[in-house]
């Protein structure tokens, strides 16, 4: 694995398309259909000496290594650090047996358990967004990703040579995915589209995927061969979520990548523990697997330091969970009350868009009034900062997202300064 010399030879280059017969090329053909993974990673046959050592090792006889450079097989690690390094590309398999015991256990996986070798443990969402483009994308094929939505896949996707182009959603009461958006930009890129992106619930909309956009979507990425790619961090803090929700971890029917971790599991971003699980047909998640290890092999797995914490930091996911969804539950019920207290008074303009999930919410402010010129107000008068609407590619002028995770008397102060900052602009 990664502790072998970066030079020695263990793969071939990648396999090829064509073969030889009398002199002439003729092109490989493919008797199964199977999910397009990127040229980036060369996981192309292995050379007759690791393909013997992998026999072997199959075999119950694993061979004797003359290059092993892991200083903690020869006693050489620090008396602080005694264990042996394994070197997993999925991460060490009692971490991810951990992993997989929470999920099966917290998240009614009985018809569907979760298998820890389909887990890859790795420092962060962030990080496994980099690793599927990579895994999923050439240099400038794409991943669609939602607006308004969270910047980050498009920054990530910026670092990894690949486009990030958006489809729509649209607020009729509650926020809900433009799936004819969709279906164009799929048809339009002509197969470029390698990946499909749900934030399941979506920051800041805080919309749930519906079974009805589900079962369109998964239309789709099997009609277009493109992969889902489901950021589920924030899925156990509900807020007024509809009926019949659901994870997309486990999902069947299209290769899938859910993503999850303790940043906000825990409340805690800097527990930087993240995984990826992956599911699908069992063709797609063989080959995806492949790929993805050695992706995970050439970064590194995750420091046995944070792994030894994993098991115990489990033992406290619920009862963070449950404190962090009871603080975002009353402050959102203590804004509403705020809102409708300063309507009654007439001067009521300010309102908060319906958010099923998360951590956020969306305020609504008369469109007269420009989003900067309020932050603006906000920063030089209140000493406060603030996300405007155009952060995240709202649509509309009008919009600020603000947090539902401060102390309650914290809270209302901020929602009573947004309400005088709206009023001074008004009045200006």
């Amino acid at each position: 694995m990664r502790h072998m010399p970066h030079g020695s030879a263990v793969r071939l280059p990648p396999f090829r398309r064509t073969h030889t017969l009398g002199g002439h090329e003729f092109p490989m053909r493919r008797t199964v259909r199977c999910m397009k993974f990127s040229s980036r990673v060369n996981a192309g046959r292995m050379n007759p000496i690791a393909a013997a050592a992998a026999e072997a090792k199959a075999a119950g006889n694993p061979l004797g290594q003359l290059n092993d450079s892991n200083p903690t097989h020869h006693g050489l690690a620090p008396s602080s650090l005694p264990g042996v390094y394994t070197a997993d590309p999925r991460g060490p398999l009692p971490a991810r047996q951990e992993i997989a015991d929470f999920i099966n256990r917290t998240r009614d996986r009985a018809e569907n358990p979760l298998d820890p070798s389909d887990l890859y443990v790795l420092s962060s969402t962030s990080e496994a967004y980099a690793w599927l483009s990579m895994l999923l994308c050439d240099p400038g094929e794409a991943i669609l990703m939602p607006k308004p939505g969270y910047p980050l896949i498009e920054s990530i996707c910026s670092l990894t040579a690949v486009r990030a182009i958006p489809y729509m959603q649209f607020y009729d009461g509650s926020w809900g995915i433009d799936m004819a958006s969709m279906e164009r930009t799929l048809e339009a890129e002509n197969g470029a589209v390698r990946a499909i992106a749900i934030i399941n619930p979506n920051n800041p909309t805080g919309a749930y995927t519906k079974p009805e956009e589900r079962r369109r979507i998964v239309e789709l990425a099997r009609r277009y061969d493109a992969a889902i790619i489901a950021d589920e961090v924030f899925y156990d803090f509900e807020l007024e979520p509809f009926d019949s929700n659901a994870r997309w971890a486990g999902e069947r029917d299209v290769l899938t990548f859910s993503l999850d971790g303790f940043s906000k599991m825990l409340a805690a971003p800097h527990a930087k523990v993240g995984w990826i699980e992956v599911s699908g047909p069992k063709d797609d998640v063989a080959q995806a697997e492949r790929h993805l290890d050695m992706i995970s092999d050439d970064f590194l797995p995750m420091s046995d330091i944070i792994v030894d914490a994993i098991p115990s930091l489990l033992g406290e996911a619920q009862q963070q969970t449950e404190l962090v969804k009871r603080r975002v539950q009353g402050n959102l019920a203590r804004l509403r009350a705020i809102l409708d207290d300063d309507k009654t008074q007439g001067d009521g303009v300010v309102d908060v868009e319906r958010s099923e999930g998360g951590w956020n919410v969306l305020v609504r402010f008369p469109s007269v009034i420009d989003e900067n010129d309020l932050g603006l107000r906000l920063a030089r008068t209140y000493h406060m900062n603030c996300q405007p609407g155009y952060y995240f590619d709202m649509q509309s002028n009008g919009y600020l997202s603000i947090s539902l995770l401060p102390r309650p008397e914290e809270f209302e102060r901020n929602v009573r300064t947004i309400l005088a900052a709206v009023h001074d602009e008004l009045g200006a």
